[in-house]
């Protein structure tokens, strides 16, 4: 600047130049189309699911170990919830309509759609690299330490830093390794155990788990865990910047955090 010029001349170009727009980042590469696809797919299957499930146990609101299970019986667990079957003894007096029919069909058509995209996810994860790249945790952040530093900032709901925004910290590899590789094929077995076609075939799939109405509760059991997952999983994203992280999601590219 012309050191020449009036005093309050050059105060008036460095305003200026100060409040020059500042060019906003080019969003990069977060998601392959594959992930993205997958991830909504499994999304909207986990929903009917969920919505359908909750219909069916409506039928029956008590769970049993071992092969059979009926009023008669007591149960492990009796959810105090209207039943959609006069049979069923709820303690209260009325019967909710009777849903089964549709509920039973959207479950079973959204479950294949959960078993396919999960298959075609599993497939792409091992021959792609993903789950090596993404979801396998190095050696070192499986240290007590790293172990704690990472759910310390957890439970304190701190916003991830840049390297957290374009990877998963520790305990997100584990979390989603668990969900992959545990809870959804745990919850494939306990449903297939459940049915009467696939058990004549395969009987030894329903007897190691210890009979029907065992893979039944653990069917149940898992839900809990995976509804628990979902409900962090969201909680997570707003912490972490929810527009930033959906843009991602829906569009494959995120934009990098600030320095």
């Amino acid at each position: 600047m012309d050191a020449t010029l009036p005093i309050a001349d050059r105060a008036a170009d460095q305003l200026s130049s100060s409040a020059k727009p500042v060019s906003s980042a080019p969003a990069l590469r977060r998601h392959s189309a594959l992930v993205r696809a997958t991830h909504w797919l499994t999304t909207i299957a986990f929903l009917a699911l969920l919505l359908s499930g909750g219909e069916i146990v409506l039928s029956h609101p008590r769970f049993y170990w071992g092969e059979t299970g009926n009023v008669n019986m007591h149960p492990w667990l009796n959810i105090h919830l209207p039943s959609s079957r006069g049979a069923v003894p709820t303690g209260y007096g009325y019967v909710l309509p009777d849903q089964n029919g549709w509920s039973r069909y959207l479950h079973f058509q959204a479950a294949w759609l959960a078993v396919g995209t999960g298959l075609l996810y599993g497939l792409f994860g091992v021959f792609s690299g993903h789950f090596r790249r993404n979801l396998f945790p190095a050696a070192s952040d499986l240290s007590t330490k790293e172990l704690g530093n990472s759910l310390t900032r957890h439970l304190r709901f701190e916003r991830p830093g840049k390297e957290e925004a374009w990877s998963y910290n520790v305990l997100q590899r584990l979390s989603y390794l668990l969900v992959i590789f545990v809870l959804f094929p745990l919850m494939i077995w306990t449903g297939l155990a459940m049915s009467m076609g696939f058990t004549a075939a395969f009987p030894l799939s329903v007897r190691l788990l210890g009979g029907q109405q065992t893979a039944r509760s653990l069917h149940f059991l898992v839900t809990i865990l995976l509804v628990l997952f979902l409900l962090i999983h969201v909680l997570m994203v707003f912490v972490a910047g929810f527009r930033n992280r959906m843009r991602a999601m829906i569009s494959g590219r995120a934009v990098p955090a600030a320095e």
